[in-house]
């Protein structure tokens, strides 16, 4: 059998490690999409250090965590977002206002909401955490 998503693989994977208390989680398949995710993830401090492993097949990640992830997935499909719906994209996915992160794919790479707001671009939507 295929796998669908491995972005959605690789979040469903951390989020149940996180429930169980775990301190690492091996994720595998490895991405580009998957890396440049964790990177955001990393930089808002829900996620310690990753390390992505080369194994000559697809790839491994191994991810260490903090406890900071309540939840995090992924949109899916990928809906068009322009700057002026992040706003509804915000309250409709995380809890409350100034929580969580919404991650969008642009034209100027993958970034969290925030920072898409900045530079006054929209894009598709890849998912959240919080």
């Amino acid at each position: 059998m295929t796998k669908m998503s491995v972005l959605a693989d690789c979040l469903k994977k951390m989020s149940n490690a996180e429930k169980r208390g775990k301190r690492q989680v091996i994720i595998r398949p490895s991405s580009k999409v998957v890396v440049k995710f964790l990177q955001v993830m990393q930089k808002n401090g829900y996620i310690g250090e990753f390390e992505v492993l080369d194994d000559h097949r697809s790839g491994k990640i191994v991810v260490n965590l903090i406890g900071r992830i309540n939840k995090c997935g992924v949109i899916s499909p990928r809906f068009d977002c322009s700057v002026r719906e992040v706003e509804q994209w915000v309250q409709n996915v995380l809890p409350s206002r100034g929580f969580g992160h919404i991650v969008l794919t642009t034209t100027f790479g993958i970034m969290d909401h925030e920072e898409a707001r900045a530079k006054k671009t929209g894009g598709k939507i890849l998912g959240f955490f919080y």
